[in-house]
């Protein structure tokens, strides 16, 4: 997973609103989806 600092910061954060934090965790993980996706095209050996 990439780092994105201020989407982690949010997300993992104490201090943060429990709804905030979930919205970050999720975009995190869709994020993360995006680019495995988008690596997928671009590597014949590397099936999702």
């Amino acid at each position: 997973m990439d780092l994105v600092p201020s989407l982690w910061t949010t997300a993992y954060a104490p201090s943060s609103p429990t709804a905030l934090r979930l919205a970050a965790r999720q975009l995190l993980r869709l994020r993360c989806l995006l680019r495995r996706l988008a690596l997928t095209d671009h590597t014949p050996w590397a099936g999702f």
